[in-house]
């Protein structure tokens, strides 16, 4: 998998237990991660996360992505969509909800959304309209407003669109992510 990378959203807050999981599990499979973020300038950033207070840096930001440069990109539970769709204009979008875009234009990208991250393609509902979707149970009403039809499933594949229940299922959502990049892999 010399040419598979996988991109992973970060931000305060995250579910330590699904972004661990995810540096490991994808390392094991030999699949390079980049953990990404809006650096507003800075060289890295220290988030803490949310059940533990662990500290995770980042030190790449989104804003210098393609995101066709990645097999994958993976919006990860909990609330670090919800810090990554600020934006200092309401009028444009925020930097992650643009990359999120933009790997949806790319159908190659594998967009891989669990749980609370739907919240990020909320300014941007026509990417999602009549996919097939699941998402954490408080985020239901906001899929279906989005014009996606949910599923009621751990993981539900819907072409290059993945999405994951919770960070509770995140090893599921891990799992179809390496079997979905190994395919691709072997396609080429």
């Amino acid at each position: 998998m010399a040419d598979t990378r996988v991109a992973v959203l970060m931000e305060s807050d995250y579910y330590e237990p699904e972004i661990f999981y995810y540096q490991r599990r994808f390392a094991e499979e030999g699949i390079p991660v980049d953990f990404i973020t809006r650096l507003w300038g800075q060289e890295s950033m220290t988030f803490t996360g949310h059940e533990y207070r662990a500290p995770f840096t980042v030190s790449k930001s989104l804003e210098e992505v393609d995101p066709s440069d990645y097999a994958a990109l993976v919006v990860p539970s909990g609330m670090v969509s919800d810090r990554l769709r600020y934006t200092d204009d309401v009028d444009r979008l925020a930097p992650a909800t643009e990359l999120l875009r933009r790997a949806f234009e790319d159908s190659r990208v594998i967009k891989g959304i669990i749980c609370h991250g739907m919240w990020l393609a909320a300014s941007i509902p026509y990417v999602v309209r009549g996919r097939k979707i699941v998402c954490h149970n408080n985020l239901v009403g906001d899929v279906r407003n989005m014009g996606a039809e949910y599923v009621d499933k751990d993981v539900v594949i819907d072409g290059d669109l993945v999405t994951g229940r919770s960070g509770q299922q995140c090893h599921l959502f891990a799992r179809t992510l390496v079997d979905l990049l190994t395919q691709k892999d072997e396609i080429l």
